[in-house]
């Protein structure tokens, strides 16, 4: 059981450059007792992979990972090759975290058809598979084609553990059959342990797969000021109220708003939280601190939920 955090983590909007803040939020995580950090993609954001290497080979002994990249309009050999890289920079310290986002927000961003989700990622996990098994790829799919003669390695960068942001069932199957586990947002407690866990653990099961991580992602801030963290959460978290896999898994977990799935309090409060996650199944948890005002809320909270204790 280990506790990592999501970057950014609160507002980096006047940091002279984004990559030098992200990378100073990775040794203050690191230094806190933080065992993984997780980087966010948008689609003009900085690019999640491009940090994680960076900031992992920077920062020794810390796990870094995306959290997720889009599948979506990025071909997998493309992903894989980065992924390959941000390994091989790591040490083999990076885990690449995919999803199949939103196709009401995704697709007037792009501008080209949205692939039917659930095909789409299967046939991405078995391109990404193939290229990390270091063979040779020569698929064709109904979403997506890859064709590559020779083995797609690059040295020192085997090996990469694959998570999926999945949640409905039919995503779980396939997270389960082909990837390493998932990590999903918004899942409370009641929708892991009787939802997302035991789906995602039969797929894994029947495919002579090993136990999958599943790594919750849990919005949680340590603070003197419940009232007022809580205020600001609900207007951070309002958007996911309008997406439909994100009503679907609130709906499970009987929460009538995102922010209601936040842990916000003093540590106790907070910890306890948290406790409920792992006792669900979770085998991680990851912070993701909606509502943080400051840099010291955000370091008090890190510290106090620490493993270590720091």
């Amino acid at each position: 059981m280990t506790i990592g955090v999501a970057l950014p983590s609160g507002d980096t909007g006047s940091a002279p450059n984004l990559v030098d803040e992200l990378i100073a939020q990775t040794r203050q995580a690191a230094d806190a007792g933080l065992k993984s950090v997780w980087f966010s993609q948008l689609p003009l954001s900085q690019d999640a992979v491009s940090v994680a290497a960076l900031a992992g080979r920077e920062v020794p002994g810390i796990e870094v990972g995306t959290s997720v990249v889009p599948t979506y309009p990025r071909h997998p050999l493309v992903v894989a090759s980065l992924a390959q890289t941000a390994q091989a920079a790591t040490g083999g310290r990076f885990t690449l975290g995919i999803g199949l986002g939103s196709k009401g927000f995704l697709g007037p961003v792009y501008g080209v058809d949205y692939p039917p989700p659930v095909r789409h990622l299967r046939e991405y996990l078995t391109v990404l598979r193939q290229v990390f098994a270091g063979e040779a790829v020569d698929y064709s799919g109904d979403t997506l084609e890859a064709h590559v003669p020779g083995p797609s390695t690059v040295a020192g960068g085997q090996d990469v553990p694959v998570i999926v942001a999945a949640m409905g069932p039919q995503a779980l199957r396939v997270t389960g059959e082909l990837a390493d586990g998932t990590l999903p947002y918004l899942a409370g407690p009641r929708a892991l342990s009787e939802r997302i866990v035991p789906i995602l653990t039969r797929a894994a099961e029947a495919a002579g797969r090993p136990r999958p991580r599943v790594i919750a992602a849990v919005p949680a801030v340590v603070t003197r000021e419940p009232d007022a963290v809580r205020e600001l959460a609900m207007q951070q978290m309002a958007f996911y109220a309008q997406i439909p896999s994100y009503q679907k898994i609130l709906a499970a977990e009987g929460a009538d708003h995102p922010a209601d799935l936040a842990l916000i309090g003093d540590e106790k409060t907070v910890a306890a939280g948290i406790r409920r996650y792992y006792d669900a199944g979770a085998t991680d948890v990851v912070l993701t601190q909606a509502g943080i005002r400051s840099a010291e809320e955000r370091l008090r909270t890190w510290q106090a939920l620490s493993p270590s204790g720091s």
